[in-house]
């Protein structure tokens, strides 16, 4: 069998899956006609946007979603507020989320910083916009990823997360891909 590689830039409001659950809901295979065989490696969930990686290379998919393999995982999220150092100082050292069977975990320690977020493609539709309320931008980097694990990291600090958005997975990365476009890509042996 061929083993196939490909990298999508996933737009917001899209499903992870292939199969249309409510008959309004858009799904990746939307945007491109994947091959039978090909899955996705891991998930970004509906409101999250950016690289997903596909395949139907199984070792590959394995290699990627072991927690032991740590492979780190950048994303950019704007934040609801100016995200204070205090905040970013527990991201950066880990903190206490709920789990989706209700326990307790505690995050790894990630590698966060302050971005300023210039050069973002607007999101279509675009996040709500609070006149009082400004917003700032931060790169954040992971090696694990617990359900909506960004999100609820960054509501715990008290900074929500109103757009996130996945730049890359170990080596692959999203690049200048567009929204919306899928790209195949080899991988050497």
């Amino acid at each position: 069998m061929k083993h196939r590689y490909f990298i999508f830039h996933k737009p917001f409001g899209v499903l992870s899956q292939f199969t249309r659950e409510v008959p309004d809901h858009k799904v990746i295979g939307d945007y491109y006609n994947f091959p039978k065989d090909v899955y996705p490696v891991g998930r970004l969930d509906k409101d999250s946007e950016g690289l997903l990686l596909l395949t139907n290379d199984k070792s590959f998919v394995n290699d990627y979603l072991n927690p032991l393999n740590k492979k780190p995982k950048t994303y950019i999220a704007q934040l609801d507020g100016h995200i204070t150092e205090d905040a970013i100082d527990q991201l950066s050292k880990g903190v206490f989320i709920k789990l989706p069977n209700k326990k307790i975990y505690r995050t790894l320690p990630a590698k966060v910083m302050r971005f300023a977020g210039n050069k973002i493609e607007e999101r279509d539709p675009p996040i709500r916009f609070r006149k009082n309320i400004p917003t700032s931008w931060i790169i954040i980097v992971i090696q694990e990823g617990k359900n909506r694990q960004i999100r609820k990291m960054c509501s715990k600090v008290g900074f929500p997360a109103l757009r996130l958005i996945r730049l890359s997975i170990g080596e692959y990365q999203l690049n200048e891909l567009p929204t919306g476009e899928v790209k195949e890509i080899y991988r050497p042996k």
